[in-house]
């Protein structure tokens, strides 16, 4: 039977992106003799359940069985979603990360609603997470308002020991280079979460007109949201086709300088992989059908993440 020409042009477009489809061996290559980890080097690479449409117990145990050490997670406020969360993990023996935040557009009750959340997340005695990551404050704040924001996670850290970090993120109040910057100058004990696909976004650059502000970033990152941006977007369709190589390039020597640093320490480097859904990954009008598969890709990132430095 003949082929309908709008099938078969689909079908020959599917078939010769696949045969772009560049070898990540570059990417996933060892960096760095393995004579250069200290002994208490560990990598722990997590899973996002962000998009994902099952239930806790149902991500849980496709984030094991795909491999990931672990899970990155909304705090849940409720009661019952707490039960749900820490069965699953205690099922699946997963480590946890925590992600804590607020929506509020005034910032005192902001503050409170986060302070709240995390204080919560800090402070339970059932699983203890290898540390909280955090959205906070806003990009609308002042820096006197966001500054509360940094000072709060500081104490808490001290009295928990937990590892508590702000994410470079969008909207939040390290939305962009310069402005971290003036905090990293005079918050000392501000740890990062990097996610520098924000940052090529909002200043629509790979950066290189800011190298020693992003070299301050990468001395204060512990934690790493492996999302590959580019000037015009936080988030690439597809990692692995052929036209992205020179931004995933990139990417990956911003992690290499945080994880040499870790290994040298000999301290815990933790990733997550966290390409989003749609609308974050870029879609098809009018049925808005994702151009690429979300669990796909972060899967196949954390395959990289985990030869390239483990």
């Amino acid at each position: 039977m003949k082929q309908d020409r709008r099938d078969f042009l689909l079908t020959a477009a599917t078939a010769s992106a696949a045969m772009l489809l560049p070898s990540s061996e570059a990417f996933s290559l060892p960096k760095g003799p393995a004579s250069t980890s200290a002994k208490n080097y560990e990598l722990q690479i997590m899973a996002t359940n962000w998009g994902f449409e099952g239930s806790m117990e149902q991500f849980c145990a496709k984030a094991k069985k795909e491999g990931y050490d672990g899970v990155e997670l909304w705090w849940p406020n409720d009661k019952s979603g707490q039960n749900e969360m820490f069965a699953a993990l205690k099922k699946y023996e997963l480590s946890v990360g925590f992600l804590c935040g607020g929506s509020q557009s005034n910032a005192q009750e902001h503050l409170e609603s986060f302070q709240k959340m995390i204080d919560a997340a800090a402070r339970q005695n059932i699983q203890r997470p290898l540390y909280i990551n955090n959205h906070s404050g806003r990009d609308h704040f002042s820096f006197e308002q966001n500054a509360k924001f940094i000072d709060h996670t500081t104490s808490l850290s001290k009295e928990t020991g937990i590892l508590i970090m702000h994410e470079t993120h969008r909207g939040r109040m390290l939305f962009a280079a310069h402005i971290a910057g003036n905090f990293i100058a005079k918050h000392p004990d501000l740890r990062l979460t990097l996610d520098i696909s924000h940052w090529c976004n909002v200043h629509e650059s790979l950066l290189s007109d800011q190298k020693e502000t992003v070299a301050l970033a990468l001395e204060r990152t512990d934690h790493i949201h492996a999302r590959i941006g580019h000037p015009e977007g936080p988030q690439v369709n597809d990692p692995r086709a052929p036209e992205w190589e020179p931004v995933v390039k990139q990417h990956f020597e911003w992690w290499d300088k945080v994880v040499a640093r870790k290994k040298e320490k000999g301290e815990r480097m933790t990733f997550l992989a966290e390409f989003g859904p749609a609308d974050y990954m870029p879609t098809l009008p009018y049925t808005r059908q994702p151009l690429g598969d979300q669990w796909a890709i972060n899967v196949h990132m954390m395959h990289l993440l985990r030869k390239r430095y483990s």
